[in-house]
């Protein structure tokens, strides 16, 4: 391992993807309408390093808006104005109206897929399989919440009649949502929000993350031609600047957010009306995997190398942190390690590349004080080159055996650091889940039901997924997404996404003639979006 990695010159990449950088965004969707900006920019930089002569490196790939209080302020009037108190175009169009709006921004998402995989590619160093694979399922996400709101709406098309009381039970939006999505998953987990928000008949303001900005540039002409002006509008710029203001203004009505704990109570602390506001967040975690001692070696090796070292490790679903039983420790690190080494490490866009340089500024540091610290307090980095790193690149380490006066015990590495602890007894591992601040997902392996439905009866109720002989994971979009403790509030997917942006609101009458004479009216001359028995093929 003389070399970690090769960092290209720039002349050795494709066409494509040097055509698609330096991108130096100007624009802002705001009312409908791409203005162009003047102001202060934030220079992008990659984790991808290009040599630009023989002995010195660039990374500098673009730059997008650095906007303040004033313009966010425009934009947030811009989604108040377009939802108008419920009197706006797009909270009063018919389900059918909404759908067709969200079927075309689909078609125009597909159209532009090279370019966000592209960038996405330079942004956040997501490798080429993972990055067309984000784009893919955000495109099904979108036709899978289409049909799940017209199995929602079908369900709704009926009246009940009850005690003299006709009713008609419809799911109404809520209003005006901050949508913010995570760096790891920019496309993806941040239209796990967006798109619900919209489809319900809420108004959006939009915040990129902090990194993977300039991808969402080919969305912006998608949502200008897809949508009515003011339902959708972006803002960029520091936090502290720009949604800040949003949330003080008190007219927000859903925070939707996916970062860290710490940001999302900033943010909640600003509403000056917090019984107001409805919040949908999916924060941190920190899932252990238990291999107990009659497991398959094979699947837990394969299940745990691929659920620790995904895109790096950079998930929230990752497994953070392993518990092996001391049966068979010794037998699952031989093979682990030997796992991890077939592994391909490279730059994102080489075929078959596994480990790819990491986008957070300082992370390489910052992992590399965790292996320090759990070196000095007895743990060894147990797989050959493990915690070696360059410029962006970390090479996965393997940390063994690891106690609980350790930083890798505790804290969400989100790389490529594995933490191994080795047990005697069931407790133990229990025991870490237990004390845990995060209650996402656990992953067990092991083939004694008897253990194993006893284990599963205990983790339901301190995590919000148990998965049996599998890594930990999101998918797929139909299952409830969610986590108890500090992981996150509200649940996440297709369908309860649907419901997060909006609330059961009724039209209920007395039963007598006339109130009967006047739905009739209604209902056979469409008189209402709201009220009506339409039933959406």
């Amino acid at each position: 391992m003389s070399e970690l990695v090769h960092f290209p010159k720039f002349s050795e990449l494709s066409g494509d993807l040097k055509s698609c950088i330096p991108l130096h965004q100007r624009e802002y969707l705001v009312n409908g309408e791409l203005k162009t900006w003047n102001g202060a920019v934030q220079e992008v930089y990659s984790p991808v390093y290009f040599k630009s002569s023989e002995d010195s490196y660039d990374n500098r790939i673009g730059s997008y808006p650095i906007m303040g209080e004033k313009e966010s302020l425009e934009v947030l009037d811009a989604a108040v104005q377009a939802f108008d108190n419920g009197k706006g175009e797009w909270p009063k169009m018919s389900v059918s109206g909404r759908i067709d709006c969200m079927r075309n921004f689909a078609a125009e998402l597909k159209k532009r897929r090279s370019e966000i995989v592209n960038l996405m590619m330079w942004e956040i160093g997501k490798n080429r399989k993972d990055s067309e694979g984000e784009v893919d399922r955000t495109v099904d996400y979108i036709l899978d919440s289409i049909e799940a709101l017209k199995e929602l709406d079908r369900n709704s098309s009926r009246f009940t009649i009850a005690q003299g009381v006709i009713a008609q039970v419809r799911r109404a939006p809520l209003g005006v949502a901050l949508c913010m999505g995570p760096f790891n998953y920019p496309l993806n987990e941040t239209f796990a929000t967006l798109i619900p928000a919209l489809i319900m008949g809420c108004t959006v303001v939009f915040k990129p993350p902090k990194l993977g900005v300039l991808l969402h540039h080919p969305t912006l002409e998608a949502f200008r031609k897809s949508f009515p002006k003011g339902v959708v509008n972006t803002v960029y710029g520091r936090g502290r600047d720009v949604t800040t203001p949003i949330m003080r203004s008190g007219l927000i009505d859903v925070l939707a957010f996916i970062g860290t704990s710490p940001v999302a109570d900033t943010l909640k602390k600003e509403h000056p009306k917090p019984h107001r506001l409805r919040c949908l967040l999916g924060l941190e975690a920190k899932n252990p995997a238990i291999i107990l001692p009659d497991a398959d070696l094979s699947v837990a090796v394969n299940e745990c190398v691929e659920g620790a070292l995904s895109y790096n490790g950079q998930r929230c679903t990752a497994l953070k942190i392993i518990f092996v039983h001391e049966s068979i420790t010794a037998e699952f690190l031989e093979l682990f390690n030997r796992k991890i080494s077939s592994l391909k490490c490279g730059m994102p866009w080489d075929d078959g590349v596994n480990i790819t340089p990491l986008p957070e500024p300082h992370k390489t540091e910052y992992l590399d004080s965790l292996v320090k610290d759990a070196i000095s307090k007895g743990a060894k980095v147990i797989n050959e080159g493990g915690g070696r790193f360059d410029k962006s690149f970390f090479y996965p380490a393997v940390l063994y055996p690891v106690n609980q006066t350790m930083k890798a015990y505790h804290e969400e590495q989100f790389g490529p650091v594995i933490p191994v602890l080795s047990f005697k007894n069931i407790s133990e591992p229990l025991e870490y889940i237990e004390n845990s601040n995060y209650g996402q997902q656990a992953s067990i392996f092991g083939n004694d039901s008897d253990l194993l439905s006893s284990l599963l009866d205990t983790l339901v109720n301190q995590v919000c997924r148990v998965n049996l002989n599998s890594k930990c994971q999101r998918g797929p979009d139909v299952l409830p997404f969610t986590g108890r403790k500090d992981s996150a509030e509200g649940t996440l997917s297709v369908s309860d996404a649907l419901r997060g942006f909006s609330i059961r609101t009724l039209v209920a009458v007395k039963e007598t003639d006339l109130n009967k004479q006047i739905i009739s009216d209604i209902l056979k001359d469409r008189k209402s979006t709201f009220l009506n028995t339409d039933f959406i093929l």
